[in-house]
């Protein structure tokens, strides 16, 4: 059985990022954009490399010079009428909602893609990959990276909220026989990252 090996890489920082707002399709941050050129250059050895659609993404990937194809099922989960609006501005104009969304990974309330939706997709992204030879990169978002963090060990939605992804990380999975297992999230480093 061949075992697919993924790297996960969430873009770089954004302003949506800095000021916890729900992101539309902003372009990288001067600060995102600082970390990339320390980190240029330094993936290799892929075989296949995909990005979200999103611009943020493709402007990571292009950073670092991965000659990616777009894949709309790494998009960002859609946050209906809330993207673009901070949290702060969401949770004094609708608390009840946002207090739903949080607690019922099944709830959708800004009219956009649940939190079970966005894992499905994900998941179903990840049956794509698994069996393919070599080595496969993809720069998507925090949200997509957690997605498939939930599906890859098998844990219950909820757990959703509690996985921190930062710009930059890199989340390591093996896939065999249709099961992943995740091996490794750290930080995007210097010279001696590969994937």
């Amino acid at each position: 059985m061949l075992t697919t090996r993924l790297r996960l890489v969430c873009h770089a920082s954004t302003s949506a990022v800095r000021t916890a707002t729900f992101p539309a399709d902003e372009q990288l941050d001067p600060q995102g954009r600082e970390k990339l050129a320390i980190v240029q250059h330094r993936l290799r050895h892929a075989d296949r490399c995909w990005s979200s659609p999103a611009l943020r993404a493709i402007q990571t990937a292009e950073a670092l010079q991965l000659d990616t194809i777009v894949e709309p099922m790494l998009r960002e989960c859609d946050y209906g009428r809330w993207s673009g609006r901070s949290l702060d501005e969401v949770q004094a104009q609708e608390p009840e909602a946002m207090a739903e969304w949080l607690r019922d990974p099944e709830a959708a309330p800004h009219g956009g893609e649940s939190i079970v939706g966005l894992i499905g997709r994900v998941a179903a992204w990840l049956e794509t990959q698994n069996g393919m030879r070599g080595k496969t990169v993809a720069v998507t978002h925090a949200s997509v990276i957690r997605a498939a963090i939930v599906h890859a060990i098998e844990a219950n939605p909820r757990s959703f909220w509690r996985i921190d992804v930062a710009p930059l990380s890199v989340t390591a999975l093996s896939g065999n026989g249709g099961r992943w297992t995740l091996s490794e999230i750290g930080p995007l480093r210097g010279p001696e990252t590969q994937t």
